[in-house]
C-alpha cells in the first residue's frame, strides 16, 4: 500500500558508511570533513550491529507494462528516470538517489541501484539564483541589509519537484544518496514519515557503498567518460531465482542497521527497453536493469535499423517495450515497429530498414520475354549469378553494402487489348515464385514491376500480393506504362496521378505493417515530369516504405544528366534516388565507377 507523506518536521538519521575507526578519524581532513562531521552521529556505532532477530526481508514491487509499448520522452535526466521508476515499480523499500549533473556519480548510483534491485533517482538542478540588474545610474545605493545565506535545495522546491513525489508514491523507508545529493535527500526527508532515513556512503566511494549495502556492485565493461550509458545498458542484477524471503539468513543482500533488509524483485524478463544512447537516459536505464529488463541500443530509435537490434528483439520477443526519447517515435509507432523486429527476418544485406547503408544493383526484364532486358536472357541460375557479378562490381566502390537486385516485369503493356480490354498482359503469378525465392535464398532484393495499362496500380499491385508477401520483395510503378481510358501504347506516353501512387503506397503500407515484413521499397519510374502528376503530394510519410524515384531516361549522357537535374526539382521529400543505365541504348553507358559519380549517389542502379 502506498504511504502518505507527513508535512510536520522530522528527525533523520543520515549514516556514514565506514570500513574502521582509522577511517572515521581522518574524515575531518577530507574535502568532505564538514559533512562527514555533522553525518557522524553516535548511533553510527549501534548501525554497524547486527540485531539479534534478523530482519524481515523486503522486496521492491515491480509491475510489467499493460501496453505492448511506451515511450518515455522527459525533457531532462531526472524527468525519464522518474518516467522510469513509474512504469517499472509500484513499490520500494530503498531508492538510490544520485545528482543530475554529474555523469560518474550517476554511474556510482547506477551500479548501486541494480546491486540492490531498486530504482535511481536523480536530484533535479537547484533554481540558480537571479543576476541583479545593473544599476540605471552611478548613484550610490544603499548597502542592503544583512541575509541569512540560502540553503542548496529550497525544501519547497524540493517537495514541488516530480523526484520528490516518485520517492513518497514508492513508500522508500531509505533514500541512499550518493556522491553529493544527501542534503538534497535531506530535504526531501525532512517533510517524510518518521521512519524515512537518509544514508549518505561516505568517502563517497565504491568501496563505502558496498561496505554499506553488503554486496559487490557489478562491474561496468567500458565506464570511461562518455560511456556511461552503454556501460549501464548491460550491468548484471544478482540472481534471486534461488533465494527465499525468510529472513536474513537467505537474504543475498545484508544491510547496515541505517537500510531495510531487501533483496531484488524477481526480473521482468517480458520487459524490453530501446535507447538511442542519450546521456539523459542513464538513470532510467539503470532503473530498467535493476528491474531485470533488458536493454537494446539503437543510435536512432529504430529497433530495426540493424542485425543486431532485430536479432536482439527476436531472442527476447518482448510483451512490453518502452522506448526512451522523442526518436522513437509515438507508442504505437514503436509497437509496430518491435513486433516487425521481433520476427527475426532481415532484409538482404541485414537489418529490417532499406536505407541508408544498403545499395541496390537490379537486372531489369521477365523470365518470359528475352528482349525486355537483361534479366530474361538466361535461366534463373545464370541471372542469380549475373546479378551477383554486377553487384560486385559496385562493392569496392562505397562502404554501404551492396545487394544484387532483380527487378521482374509482372505485367507486360501490350499492343492489343486482350480479353479484359485493359492493354496489360498480367503473366502468371506462379511462375515469378521460384525467381522471388532463389534471390531470397541468394541474399538478393527483388521488386516487381506493373505496366498496367488502363487499369491502375492498386488493382494489379493487389493481383500479385503473394509474392509482395515475400519479405525481400518490393514494387515498382511504371506510369509510361499506365493509360488513359482513350490511349493505347506507343502513341502516347503515360501517366498517373499522385493520388494513386498514395492508394498504392497506402496499400503497401497496410500489408507490410500487418504482416510485420520488413521495410519495402516502392519505385517510382520516370523520365519526364508529366509521367506524375502533382508528384509532390506523394506521400512518403510511411514508415514501412522507402519511396524511390527511378530516373528511367536513355540516351546520350548529357541528355540523361539533364533529366537527372529536371527530376530533382520539386521532388517530395525523404525519397531516395535511381538511375538506369541501358546497355544498348546509352552512348556511351557509364562504368560502374562512372555511374557512382552521379550526384546525389544513386541507391539504386539498374541494368536494361
Amino acid at each position: 500500500m502506498r504511504r502518505t507523506t507527513s508535512r510536520a518536521g522530522r528527525t533523520v538519521l543520515l549514516t556514514v558508511a565506514m570500513g574502521s575507526l582509522a577511517l572515521l578519524a581522518c574524515t575531518a581532513a577530507s574535502p568532505h570533513g564538514d559533512q562527514a562531521a555533522a553525518l557522524a552521529v553516535e548511533p553510527q556505532a549501534e548501525a554497524t550491529t547486527a540485531p539479534a532477530t534478523p530482519p524481515p526481508v523486503q522486496r521492491p514491487d515491480v509491475v510489467l507494462p499493460d501496453a505492448p509499448a511506451t515511450v518515455l520522452a522527459g525533457a531532462d535526466a531526472s524527468a525519464r528516470a522518474v518516467e522510469m521508476s513509474t512504469t517499472l515499480y509500484e513499490s520500494a523499500p530503498v531508492a538510490v538517489l544520485a545528482p543530475a549533473d554529474d555523469a560518474t556519480a550517476q554511474l556510482l548510483g547506477a551500479r548501486t541501484a541494480v546491486a540492490l534491485g531498486v530504482p535511481l533517482l536523480l536530484t533535479p538542478a537547484p533554481t540558480p539564483a537571479a543576476t541583479p540588474a545593473p544599476p540605471v545610474d552611478t548613484a550610490p545605493t544603499p548597502e542592503p541589509a544583512e541575509t541569512a545565506a540560502p540553503t542548496e535545495h529550497d525544501p519547497a522546491e524540493v517537495r514541488a519537484s516530480a523526484t520528490a513525489a516518485e520517492l513518497d508514491r514508492l513508500g522508500a523507508q531509505a533514500v541512499l544518496a550518493v556522491a553529493g545529493s544527501e542534503d538534497w535527500a535531506t530535504a526531501w526527508a525532512d517533510d517524510a514519515d518518521d521512519d524515512t532515513r537518509v544514508v549518505a556512503p561516505l568517502p563517497r566511494s565504491e568501496s563505502a557503498v558496498e561496505r554499506l549495502i553488503g554486496v559487490p556492485l557489478p562491474t561496468s565493461p567500458d565506464a570511461s567518460a562518455g560511456q556511461e550509458v552503454a556501460a549501464v545498458a548491460t550491468l548484471e542484477r544478482p540472481d534471486v531465482s534461488d533465494a527465499s524471503d525468510e529472513g536474513a539468513a537467505s537474504d543475498p543482500t545484508p544491510r547496515a542497521t541505517d537500510l531495510p533488509s531487501t533483496r531484488p524483485a524477481d526480473p521482468l524478463d517480458d520487459a524490453l527497453v530501446l535507447t538511442t544512447g542519450d546521456p539523459l537516459d542513464l538513470a532510467a536505464l539503470a532503473t530498467a536493469r535493476a528491474a531485470g529488463a533488458d536493454v537494446v541500443t539503437a543510435p536512432g530509435g529504430d529497433p530495426r535499423s540493424t542485425s543486431a537490434t532485430v536479432q536482439a528483439f527476436a531472442d527476447a520477443k518482448p510483451h512490453a517495450v518502452i522506448g526512451l526519447g522523442s526518436a522513437v517515435g509515438s507508442a504505437e509507432r514503436l509497437a509496430t515497429r518491435a513486433a516487425t523486429a521481433a520476427t527475426g527476418v532481415e532484409l538482404p544485406g541485414g537489418g529490417q530498414v532499406l536505407f541508408p547503408g544498403r545499395r541496390l544493383v537490379a537486372l531489369y526484364g521477365t523470365p518470359h520475354f528475352a528482349g525486355l532486358g537483361l534479366l530474361g536472357e538466361q535461366d534463373l541460375p545464370a541471372t542469380i549469378a549475373r546479378a551477383q557479378g554486377q553487384a560486385a562490381a559496385y562493392q569496392p566502390l562505397t562502404s554501404d553494402t551492396v545487394v544484387p537486385t532483380l527487378e521482374l516485369i509482372v505485367t507486360v503493356a501490350s499492343a492489343e487489348a486482350g480479353p479484359d480490354g485493359n492493354y496489360s498482359n498480367e503473366l502468371p503469378v506462379e511462375s515469378f515464385i521460384p525467381w522471388v525465392e532463389a534471390a531470397r535464398d541468394a541474399g538478393q532484393y527483388v521488386v516487381i514491376d506493373l505496366q498496367p495499362g488502363r487499369t491502375d496500380f492498386v488493382t494489379q499491385a493487389k493481383a500479385y500480393e503473394a509474392l509482395l508477401l515475400y519479405p525481400n520483395v518490393g514494387l515498382a510503378l511504371d506510369p509510361e506504362w499506365r493509360l488513359a481510358p482513350d490511349q493505347v501504347h506507343l502513341r502516347q506516353i503515360g501517366s498517373v496521378h499522385a493520388d494513386e501512387i498514395n492508394a498504392v503506397s497506402a496499400y503497401l503500407a497496410e500489408l507490410t505493417r500487418t504482416h510485420a515484413l520488413p521495410q519495402k521499397l516502392l519505385v517510382l519510374h520516370q523520365f519526364t515530369n508529366r509521367m506524375i502528376t502533382a508528384r509532390e503530394t506523394v506521400d512518403t510519410s510511411h514508415d514501412e516504405l522507402h519511396v524511390l524515384i527511378h530516373a528511367d531516361g536513355q540516351g546520350s549522357q548529357g541528355a540523361k544528366a539533364g533529366t537527372w537535374a529536371s527530376l530533382h526539382q520539386g521532388a517530395p521529400a525523404g525519397v531516395a534516388w535511381g538511375w538506369k543505365n541501358f546497355v544498348d541504348e546509352d552512348v556511351p553507358m557509364l562504368t560502374p565507377e562512372q555511374t557512382y559519380q552521379v550526384q546525389p549517389l544513386p541507391e539504386l542502379v539498374t541494368y536494361q
